[in-house]
């Protein structure tokens, strides 16, 4: 179906070129909808509905935000995925988006094939971080310890292919260690056993473990940037404390269903860049450690989703992660 949309939609492009345009100048002429594949509260949902009230004020339109949360995001991936390719129902997605299918066994979707990129939003690095009991008070001896006794240190995700358990495997085969792997239904449980000691250590976002970092509840080891976050200066990056060329950041993005038409794309991509670039508000996610930031154009952002889902492919084939 997805594939018989494009074609159409190619078809109708060649053939009235005219009419195509048209479509894209009276763009938009209706609200548009962001549906964000998650409870309402996180980094994803924040990051939306700061975006759609800054883009309405650019589009002239209403922009609305939508949360349909549910089966690990795939009820509102799934949902954009079969809506009108028209511009007016977009995906706001994360990492995740290029983990899901690796594993999930039926996903519903194909991020390649079923959707077309629009804009990069932000960009957010993980920090190690341990139980402030742990012996290791850096990244070295934390694969010193790793190394005498492989498979002991524990790390805690939200689950299977989450963004922390892909930061945890890529840092794993990196350093050349061995670690266990104690995934939960959700990150907020993970962190509350880093505190608690149940498990060692874990990759969480710097925007959610900054207060539990000040508050002495956790002790970071590094960020998973290559340059060091801001909100965080004084934790060295991964790649200096002996992980050379290890990076791992989360991003946030929108996404249209495949077929939308480029000029549709072209205007969303430019209200949101005129959107983030706004100095006071990039200042204000600056100091909760996101860093807000448009693609250059819809083609760069599709580049970029490609390059994770290619990256990520690797990681889960070298880690034997298998769909579920």
């Amino acid at each position: 179906m997805r594939c018989l949309r494009a074609v159409v939609a190619f078809l109708v492009a060649a053939c009235c070129p005219a009419a195509l345009f048209a479509q894209g100048a009276d763009y938009p002429s209706r609200a548009v909808r962001i549906v964000v594949p998650l409870t309402a509260g996180g980094n994803l949902d924040i990051v939306a509905r700061t975006v759609a009230e800054q883009v309405a004020k650019g589009l002239g339109q209403s922009v609305l935000v939508e949360n349909r949360p549910g089966a690990s995001s795939l009820v509102g991936t799934q949902f954009v995925a079969k809506a009108a390719p028209d511009g007016y129902t977009l995906l706001a997605i994360a990492n995740t988006f290029a983990t899901v299918p690796l594993v999930v066994s039926n996903p519903g979707y194909d991020p390649l094939k079923d959707f077309a990129g629009v804009t990069l939003t932000c960009l957010v690095p993980q920090v190690l971080i341990v139980n402030p009991a742990a012996p290791a008070r850096s990244v070295k001896e934390l694969i010193s310890l790793a190394r005498a006794e492989p498979g002991k240190i524990s790390y805690g995700t939200s689950g299977n292919g989450s963004t922390g358990h892909m930061a945890a495997e890529l840092f794993s085969r990196q350093a050349g260690i061995k670690m266990l792997h104690v995934p939960y239904k959700g990150n907020s449980q993970a962190l509350i056993d880093v505190i608690g000691g149940q498990v060692t250590m874990m990759f969480d976002q710097v925007s959610t473990s900054a207060p539990q970092i000040r508050g002495g509840k956790v002790r970071p080891l590094a960020v998973t940037s290559l340059a060091r976050s801001p909100l965080l200066p004084d934790v060295p990056t991964i790649d200096e404390s002996g992980v050379p060329g290890y990076e791992d950041i989360t991003f946030n993005g929108l996404v249209a269903p495949a077929g939308t038409p480029h000029e549709i794309l072209v205007r969303l991509n430019r209200a949101v860049a005129g959107a983030v670039s706004d100095p006071e508000l990039h200042k204000r996610f600056i100091e909760r450690g996101i860093e807000l930031k448009a693609s250059a154009s819809p083609e760069a952002f599709a580049e970029h989703i490609k390059g994770e889902v290619e990256k990520k492919k690797r990681l889960a084939q070298e880690a034997g992660i298998k769909p579920e």
